[in-house]
């Protein structure tokens, strides 16, 4: 049943066919072969979106989208360059400190790419910086998006692995900042490569004038992480608070939003939304065939007969994840591939956090490199460049985020909840 699953799959995805219909349809085919009633694919797709915890996933995005399109995402950026923008390419700096801290408001490597994009890469541009470098690196810094909690991607593997989404939070921000280091070393390389210009002085009233006006979206990650981590309030209930304080700064602080703008984003996060939610309800049925058929156990067994070798199994699964990420979107790959590799991981003893972890920092990597590369997208519709004059520049970032996502691959204790 796996070739016929898996075959079929893989060629609906060659003809066109949607991600979430190309689940069901390879789904369909195995059960009419095993002579399965077919009410099971509605019962099995309505059960996997029933659950709390998914709750997290439309709010975190209506939250990001309202912080994005908003005043605070300037705010933010100006803060920062006032601390930093004295050191030369210290505006690429500011570009993915800007970043990883947008992820702790939205949670979307999109979302993080189009707020800092749109507020930095006119400004880059302007003081002389390569534009298809600060694009590059603006487009990279959005993978952190989904690393820094909250993150949609991490919600979706806790919800599949039975894993605690708190857990999962709590071991991103490692990663998330080793993320962010090294793209602001191969940043400051390319600022005296390039000879980019230095900003203002440093000026302390005007860092203490920046960051009150900064402050409103400064609070933000703090009020759902604190509240999250401190136990007052779970990552769904922190979603739903997220989404009110946003509006609430929006609207009654930087005043810089209407009802029919409101609207609209609205609009736009419902389509994520429910594109993310067809997906996890059409794995339903794709997870049942898994294992009543006992596919992942059959691949943990020829992968185990390949090698034993801890390192190389785990070289092996690395590769597979960061070749998935070039083919898929972030939320399909976790939907279909978490449920093929655990039983391998349990049997190798590695932690299901730390397999998560590396997961999702891989799967991130996938949002620079087409041909879907949501991120390089993004920066493209932004500026108006050819993503393939983007896609020559990400290399070296592309690289260095390799790196690190192989250093949490065999180095375990950058997931401190491991330690």
């Amino acid at each position: 049943m796996a070739p016929l699953l898996f075959v079929t799959f893989l060629a609906m995805l060659a003809l066109g066919v949607p991600v979430a219909f190309s689940i069901v349809i390879s789904s369909v085919a195995v059960l009419l072969k095993g002579d399965v009633q077919l009410l099971m694919v509605v019962q099995r797709m309505f059960t996997s979106a029933d659950s709390f915890s998914l709750i997290a996933v439309p709010f975190f995005i209506f939250a990001g989208d309202l912080m994005a399109k908003g005043t605070v995402s300037k705010v933010l950026v100006e803060f920062a360059e006032s601390v930093l923008g004295m050191i030369k390419g210290g505006l690429s700096i500011v570009s993915v400190l800007a970043a990883m801290f947008f992820a702790a408001i939205s949670g979307s490597g999109a979302a993080t790419t189009a707020a800092v994009g749109a507020t930095l890469i006119p400004e880059l541009k302007k003081r002389g910086y390569d534009e298809s470098k600060s694009i590059a690196l603006v487009a990279a810094a959005g993978t952190i998006g989904v690393v820094i909690p909250p993150s949609v991607p991490m919600v979706l593997y806790a919800v599949i692995a039975e894993e605690s989404v708190n857990t999962l939070f709590k071991n991103g921000f490692i990663p998330g900042i080793l993320m962010g280091a090294i793209l602001i070393a191969i940043a400051l390389v390319e600022a005296k490569r390039f000879n980019y210009p230095k900003g203002a002085a440093f000026n302390l009233k005007n860092v203490w004038k920046t960051f009150t006006r900064a402050i409103w979206g400064i609070l933000m990650p703090i009020i759902i992480l604190g509240g999250i981590f401190s136990g007052y309030f779970t990552p769904s209930e922190a979603a739903d608070v997220a989404v009110i304080y946003a509006i609430f700064v929006s609207f009654f602080i930087y005043r810089d939003m209407t009802f029919r703008q409101l609207f609209e984003i609205m609009k736009g996060s419902a389509k994520t939304s429910a594109v993310i939610m067809i997906i996890i309800s059409c794995s339903g049925p794709f997870g049942w065939v898994l294992a009543n058929w006992k596919i992942p156990e059959a691949v943990s067994g020829a992968v185990l007969g390949i090698s034993t070798n801890p390192y190389i199994i785990m070289l092996l699964v690395a590769v597979i994840i960061l070749i998935a990420g070039v083919f898929m979107e972030t939320s399909s790959a976790i939907i279909i591939l978490t449920p093929v590799f655990l039983p391998l991981m349990r049997a190798m003893g590695i932690s299901m956090v730390h397999f998560g972890i590396m997961f999702v920092v891989g799967i991130a990597i996938g949002m620079i490199t087409p041909p879907v590369a949501i991120n390089l997208f993004v920066a493209s519709g932004i500026t108006g460049l050819p993503i393939e004059n983007i896609s020559k520049s990400v290399i070296p970032y592309l690289l260095g985020l390799v790196v690190v996502f192989f250093l949490i691959v065999y180095v375990p204790m950058l997931v401190p909840g491991l330690m």
